[in-house]
């Protein structure tokens, strides 16, 4: 067995014990501490139910929201197109706390690992939000697992081109702002891996990136911190 499947049952043995249950996620969050017990993340939006997850997706505490916000993808995979829970999801990427912004880029991976065509439909919704939302989105399908899918790979480097011009086009003013830079941190590896993900036309989106750098200080800095990974320096290489 492993630790998510500990996790899955220890969390289904509790399923009508609430209040157990969250004795139980505050006793191996991992928090405080450097990591959030992220399997238990996962393990949580396996198998717990689904008013416990709405309840936990207002909670003042920390590790709660990031479980609900992760199992917010089993919801949506559950209720396509349920703008309900695609509501929480957007509310959830701008959430002042980074690791509950994490959690709804796991959501988005988990519909990925279920269906394509929704991901992308997803991920083109999280496009025409605001920075946090767009980060979420454009994070959580720079997946490489998701990656192995032409279809998705090909989305991942058109949402990186969309973010990148979305904040392109914020003023100095606005791409100071914490959120502005929280995006632009994610496009600074999420280009690498969309880009290792679909050589081609990836190798031929940088090559317009690059030339974009010298007349833009932010596009310059994606340019370098992408530069650095080992997965772009390998293909640029050759």
């Amino acid at each position: 067995m492993t630790a998510r499947t500990d996790a899955q049952d220890d969390l289904t043995a509790l399923r009508h014990k609430p209040l157990h249950l969250l004795r139980y996620l505050d006793e191996n969050s991992g928090l405080p501490g450097p990591r959030a017990n992220l399997t238990l993340v996962e393990a949580f939006a396996d198998v717990v139910s689904e008013d416990i997850v709405w309840q936990l997706a207002g909670s003042p505490d920390q590790f709660r929201r990031l479980c609900a916000s992760a199992a917010m993808g089993r919801l949506y995979l559950e209720r396509p197109g349920d703008e309900k829970v695609l509501a929480r999801m957007t509310e959830l990427a701008a959430d002042d706390d980074w690791r509950v912004r994490e959690g709804v880029a796991m959501a988005l991976q988990r519909v990925g690992d279920g269906s394509s065509e929704l991901l992308l439909g997803l991920v083109a919704r999280f496009l025409d939000g605001g920075a946090r939302v767009i980060r979420a989105g454009v994070a959580g399908i720079c997946e490489p697992r998701l990656l192995r899918d032409p279809a998705v790979a090909g989305a991942a480097l058109g949402a990186c081109r969309t973010a990148t011009d979305r904040l392109r086009a914020m003023s100095f003013d606005e791409r100071r702002r914490e959120d502005a830079r929280t995006l632009r941190q994610a496009l600074g590896y999420c280009w690498s891996v969309a880009i290792a993900a679909s050589h081609e036309r990836g190798l031929a989106m940088w090559r317009e990136l690059e030339a974009e750098a010298s007349a833009d200080a932010d596009i310059a800095w994606i340019v370098q911190e992408n530069r650095s990974k080992a997965r772009l320096q390998r293909l640029l290489a050759h």
